[in-house]
């Protein structure tokens, strides 16, 4: 309770020292404001320590909305595939989870796929959880996208679901969209140069040929007419972002960050290729 009116009280002592009565009353909103911005910046720091049972509460709101909004997400189209089925399973591979997290893995995906399945409910459970650690939404819709792109296409159902889950996350449309062309590019960018059956969930689309310099540029959210600076740039800034030290600290469970690797490197791969083509270091 002091804390937070600590810019009060010194602001207000402060503007009453110069300006008397009036010089007090100016100086308690102006601390309000500052004991406010002080607040939030605690609450939205994601290196902040987490209180007792906290980290463990967060990952598990994760891994249940997760996989039961991938479960939802897998029947939009009326039946859930073979594809997105091997890609559920992938992700718990991926994740190394263990046989009663895949128990609940599953159990979560089948309720996602039930008639009625409250998604708005789920979200706005999984944003008031996270509110904290908005950080952990960017988890979310990463894993959400992967399933979506498991047979190597976008339904235009399974993206209506995608920006409404956005939306109920507090996410604009223009920032998602621009979230989800990368992601989209990095996917195919992964299949290129894997081949089709190493995918998210086999790549059924994906082009067996080498990566091309075009997806490059993609997977690091840049154009190809971007200058040498605006390319480094762009790839520090997403390798500091899925670096696996700063997930940690920042609360993402074990099993996630073993996917966040797999992600820095397609976006190492994607900047060799540039660097390659431009003849920079």
């Amino acid at each position: 309770m002091i804390r937070s009116w600590g810019g009060k009280i010194i602001v207000g002592l402060l503007g009453m020292l110069v300006g008397g009565p009036i010089g007090l009353i100016v100086g308690l909103l102006v601390g309000h404001f500052l004991d406010r911005g002080v607040e939030r910046l605690r609450a939205f720091n994601p290196f902040r320590p987490y209180a007792p049972g906290e980290k463990e509460a967060l990952q598990d709101a994760l891994f249940s909305a997760a996989f039961s909004i991938m479960g939802h997400l897998a029947k939009a189209d009326g039946q859930v595939s073979k594809e997105e089925l091997g890609a559920a399973q992938a992700v718990m591979t991926r994740m190394g989870l263990d046989e009663e997290q895949r128990r609940r893995a599953r159990d979560a995906f089948r309720s996602g796929k039930e008639e009625g399945f409250p998604l708005d409910d789920t979200v706005a459970a999984f944003r008031d959880k996270t509110r904290e650690r908005r950080h952990m939404v960017m988890v979310l819709l990463e894993f959400l996208i992967q399933m979506a792109l498991a047979d190597g296409e976008l339904d235009p159902r399974e993206e209506r679901i995608l920006f409404r889950v956005a939306e109920g996350l507090g996410i604009p449309e223009a920032q998602f969209r621009q979230i989800l062309n990368m992601m989209l590019a990095q996917a195919r960018f992964s299949w290129a140069g894997a081949g089709a059956g190493a995918g998210a969930g086999g790549g059924a689309a994906a082009d067996r040929s080498r990566p091309s310099l075009s997806q490059a540029y993609q997977v690091l959210g840049v154009s190809e007419s971007a200058s040498d600076q605006e390319v480094k740039k762009a790839y520090r800034r997403l390798m500091s972002e899925n670096h696996p030290d700063k997930m940690a600290a920042r609360g993402v469970p074990e099993e996630m960050i073993r996917v966040a690797t797999e992600k820095t490197a397609e976006i190492s791969k994607a900047y060799d290729m540039i660097k390659e083509s431009r003849g920079f270091h």
